[in-house]
């Protein structure tokens, strides 16, 4: 009879040991609780929770990922946009995020879409199309002044994508296109201005250089003469003409 109680105290302890011994690792926090009352943060390592008497419940601390899901939200100048961004939040205190909040990741969840909104309503479009860091930082500032009761701390929210309406995307690219023939037209007429400037210093500097007009003329000629399916014609002044004309009278023979 002794030997079957030793027995039975033997595998009771065998089976009792597993569920008495837990491990906590290094990124891990335990949230003690005996007979329901909260009795403590368990640190990593090898710890000992008694059954039936105590429970134990882990918070992990690393940095998590929330996904704030694609939504459409009406900007301050009336124009629906659809917009998602991401949060990554850590545990910072495991006691209250096990105490304070039932469903911590779903509630920053939660809490970052009407943030989100509320951001995104008070801003015009070209506003939120540049300054998705000022957005996301005034989105941060407002989950973490509510999640911080929760034990949570909002490490970074990121805008990822923003939509527009079909019908404003053609809107805008029609304006981008405004835009840079604006700037072609510009960069145009300026160009044309300098040019104008450096022609008619050229053309004094020719005017004051005696025979400097000539040369030019004769090699714009040997220039134009390089490619043979060019026809050139070279105006002759009047005033040689008359010269050429007075020389033949002049030379011819007179009649008897």
């Amino acid at each position: 009879m002794y030997e079957i109680c030793i027995g039975i105290v033997f595998f009771g302890l065998l089976f009792l040991i597993p569920a008495t011994i837990r491990i906590i690792y290094e990124y891990e926090r335990g949230v003690l609780f005996t007979l329901g009352r909260f009795s403590g943060v368990l640190q990593p390592g090898l710890r000992v929770v008694i059954p039936i008497v105590q429970s134990m419940r882990k918070v992990d601390t690393r940095i998590k990922t929330v996904d704030i899901p694609k939504q459409e939200v009406m900007t301050k100048d009336n124009v629906p946009v659809s917009i998602n961004a991401v949060v990554y939040m850590r545990v910072i205190s495991a006691e209250k995020a096990v105490l304070k909040i039932e469903n911590y990741v779903y509630a920053v969840s939660q809490y970052g879409q009407t943030a989100l909104r509320d951001v995104i309503g008070n801003k015009e479009l070209d506003f939120v199309l540049t300054e998705r860091a000022q957005i996301a930082d005034e989105i941060k500032l407002l989950v973490d002044k509510e999640t911080d009761e929760w034990g949570i701390d909002i490490t970074a929210i990121k805008v990822q994508d923003i939509e527009l309406p079909l019908d404003m995307k053609r809107v805008m690219a029609r304006q981008a296109e405004a835009e840079r023939e604006k700037r072609a037209a510009i960069i145009k007429s300026t160009g044309e201005v300098i040019a104008s400037k450096n022609l008619r210093e050229a053309a004094e500097m020719l005017t004051r250089a005696p025979g400097a007009l000539h040369l030019r003329t004769l090699e714009t000629l040997s220039d134009i003469s390089s490619d043979q399916s060019n026809t050139i014609i070279v105006p002759i002044p009047m005033e040689f003409l008359k010269a050429v004309e007075g020389f033949a009278k002049t030379t011819a023979p007179k009649k008897k």
